[in-house]
């Protein structure tokens, strides 16, 4: 016979969450979660409830699921999506699919029963993305070309993060954000406060060369940001690995091509310090980000965010 399990809550109030639970099975804690259902994301049709900082034993994490929703359901929301911590800002999204490659660097890393525990619990898929990888830095776009010639008549420059004004450049990092990824879905707007001390902690691992941002005159009109995969020496594996992590282009008149050329400067400057591979990480399915990625990169792991019908 299975032990009862008892559903607390705590009280913690991590991230701005609403609530949050834990279940406890013979006094030992098995899972616990975070709810959002004041600030949370729009869906057309919808009262969205979140539910994020989310983890769980083997078997114990669906029994939490059914009464996270029910706690849900009683503040009005029709929908609960999860797992996501409040907003697309934070951690969101579990692997569906593992592949043969090792996690990286800034990845989620959870076991593989955490998913089924969201589909035990009526969760399916809501959005999904992909990781993939171009492990022939040598491959090139022949369109290249053109649109580097377009850009610079046009007067864009192209430069490298500026460590000394670190501040600044996250700065035109942020605003780039906002205006890039209005239109992403489940994006909600976050405080420049916020988003800089997020971060602020990436100047001491950082390297300035995998950070490029794009200007037309004095304002900015793209970036794209990459990091080594500090996992593989973690590891005893060689650092071969940069990581492209966000890319990011003004929605205006002049810009095409720009994403595509940001995303090759990245490829140059990480043969050019000495990787052989780059993981073009966490792409939405519909995103043009993955359209642009297969020219170069190959599908290696998914990913998806779940929801679940409220019924009133």
């Amino acid at each position: 016979m299975s032990m009862p399990v008892q559903f607390i809550e705590t009280g913690e109030r991590k991230q701005g969450a609403d609530g949050h639970f834990v279940a406890i099975c013979n006094g030992i804690k098995v899972a616990e979660c975070s709810l959002w259902w004041k600030r949370v994301p729009n869906l057309t049709g919808e009262v969205l409830g979140i539910v994020g900082h989310f983890s769980a034993t083997e078997t114990s994490g669906s029994a939490l699921l059914n009464h996270a929703c029910e706690q849900l359901r009683s503040q009005g929301c029709t929908m609960a999506v999860g797992p996501m911590d409040g907003n697309t800002w934070r951690s969101y999204r579990l692997i569906t699919e593992f592949g043969s490659e090792p996690p990286f660097f800034m990845e989620m890393n959870h076991p593989p029963s955490w998913a089924d525990q969201f589909r035990r619990a009526g969760f399916s898929s809501l959005a999904e993305y992909t990781s993939a990888l171009a492990a022939d830095l040598d491959v090139t776009d022949s369109r290249i070309e053109s649109a580097e010639r377009r850009l610079r008549d046009r007067g864009i420059i192209l430069r490298s993060l500026r460590i000394d004004s670190l501040d600044e450049d996250l700065s035109h990092i942020y605003a780039l954000s906002i205006q890039s990824f209005q239109n992403n879905f489940l994006f909600t707007p976050t405080a420049e406060s916020e988003f800089m001390e997020q971060y602020r902690p990436i100047r001491d691992i950082v390297w300035p060369e995998l950070v490029i941002l794009a200007f037309d005159g004095v304002r900015p009109v793209g970036f794209v940001f990459a990091i080594p995969d500090y996992l593989e020496p973690q590891r005893g594996a060689a650092a071969v690995t940069v990581i492209l992590k966000t890319l990011a282009v003004l929605p205006r008149a002049g810009m095409a091509g720009l994403g595509n050329v940001l995303v090759s400067r990245i490829h140059n400057e990480a043969q050019r310090l000495g990787f052989k591979r780059v993981i073009h990480a966490l792409m939405h399915e519909d995103n043009a980000s993955r359209n642009l990625s297969g020219h170069y990169a190959k599908e290696f792991r998914r990913y998806a965010l779940f929801s679940r019908k409220l019924s009133p």
